[in-house]
């Protein structure tokens, strides 16, 4: 056992991994800078005003688009594993908060099995960051108002960290842990698991 340990330690620090880490770490910066950048400009556009519905979906389309270019640039080095301010909007409980970042994790993480994890579909090109691009941005005009659309806890700890300002932080950390554990057990075990013969179209 401890040689397998020692094994998988090496292989961290092997030229492999390190540029799996580099591209990994370009793709982050470009998904943030764009995302984070979208939500400050429209401050500044705005001079800081309420969070409008158009507003809204120019966010959600610039993040969905900085996720498509960050997991094509990223997929064929590190498999693009980037994955995108958080807290609950006004009159939102706890609880709906929590059931929301289930709701949206899941199918986020859902999206990426079943067009990216699933090796019986083979390579889908293009076709997989898109998906996960666009799941990102309906997820982010869906969720937004309500539990601000964080679907991963480290988008959600770091600014926490940053600002020092931990209240309701532990809504990101349980939501998606339950919403992306259930779409990986659903997924990997009823379809990946399992050969499917397509529905026929005949009636």
């Amino acid at each position: 056992m401890p040689a397998i340990a020692f094994g998988r330690c090496d292989d961290s620090f092997s030229c492999g991994s390190l540029k799996a880490y580099l591209a990994e770490f370009i793709s982050t910066f470009i998904f943030v800078f764009a995302g984070v950048g979208s939500v400050i400009a429209y401050n500044k556009l705005t001079s800081d005003a309420a969070l409008d519905p158009s507003g809204l979906v120019a966010v959600a389309i610039c993040h969905g688009f900085a996720l498509f270019v960050a997991v094509s640039i990223a997929a064929n080095i590190s498999g693009g594993h980037t994955i995108p301010i958080h807290s609950v909007g006004s009159g939102v409980g706890a609880v709906e908060g929590v059931v929301m970042e289930i709701i949206i994790t899941f199918a986020l993480v859902y999206t990426v099995y079943a067009t990216a994890a699933d090796p019986k579909k083979g390579s889908l090109g293009t076709i997989a960051p898109l998906a996960i691009g666009l799941i990102v941005g309906a997820n982010i005009v869906a969720a937004g108002p309500f539990s601000g659309g964080s679907m991963n806890p480290a988008r959600s700890f770091g600014p926490a960290v940053a600002s020092g300002d931990f209240h309701d932080v532990w809504i990101y950390w349980v939501g998606p842990m339950i919403g992306g554990g259930l779409a990986g057990l659903i997924y990997s075990n009823v379809f990946m698991q399992h050969e499917h013969a397509p529905l026929s179209s005949d009636f």
